[in-house]
């Protein structure tokens, strides 16, 4: 039998990563069982533990990887600054209340779709979503303070932090709300999408 190359070791490995993202997403990662992973990822049962010491350590690099991926979008956006005059936090808010991103349950940002599980699991975990959450406070925090600076007056950066995180309390309410009722009731879900985009940042 062939010996398995790094480079193979490497890709099965991120195989089950991102396997485990939309898995953890979609179904929650208590519903989530290792032989059912290891399926989705295309790979066999026992090799599971050639990649990861226990399911949990799965799950604290899954909240990593997946608000790294997150982050690293949102600094792109405020990398690019307006754009046609919409400022970089509106095309945030719009894309993250967008009915795309309601709809992609096993996608998008994990500060939704991962915060309920968060709770319930390890301190490992919930210290890999603080630091995401975290992430997203300091990203929006800097651009409400550049925000006021191109308008000429200054912002106090504890007045940033506390308008960051009312945004991105926002943000997740509104998309979990939309996301909870979609089915049931779908007109009152983009309600909730539009008026969350509308009055995210008066």
């Amino acid at each position: 039998m062939p010996r398995i190359t790094k480079e193979d070791k490497a890709r099965n490995r991120q195989k089950i990563l991102e396997a485990a993202g939309r898995m953890f997403r979609s179904q929650g990662i208590d519903a989530v069982g290792i032989a059912e992973l290891m399926k989705e990822a295309g790979l066999t049962h026992g090799g599971f533990y050639n990649h990861f010491a226990s399911k949990n350590d799965l799950v604290v690099e899954v909240y990593g990887a997946s608000f790294a991926a997150s982050l690293g979008s949102l600094a792109r956006t405020i990398e690019d600054g307006p754009d046609q005059g919409s400022p970089p936090l509106k095309r945030v808010v719009a894309g993250y209340l967008s009915t795309a991103h309601r709809d992609a349950p096993d996608g998008g940002c994990p500060s939704a779709s991962l915060v309920t599980d968060a709770g319930r699991h390890s301190e490992a975990v919930q210290n890999a979503y603080a630091e995401g959450v975290e992430g997203y406070l300091l990203g929006f925090a800097a651009e409400f303070v550049r925000e006021a600076e191109e308008q000429g007056y200054e912002l106090d950066p504890g007045e940033a932090r506390h308008r960051a995180i009312r945004l991105l309390s926002e943000m997740v309410g509104a998309l979990m709300l939309a996301r909870a009722v979609r089915h049931v009731e779908p007109e009152l879900s983009d309600e909730i999408l539009q008026t969350g985009r509308s009055q995210a940042l008066d």
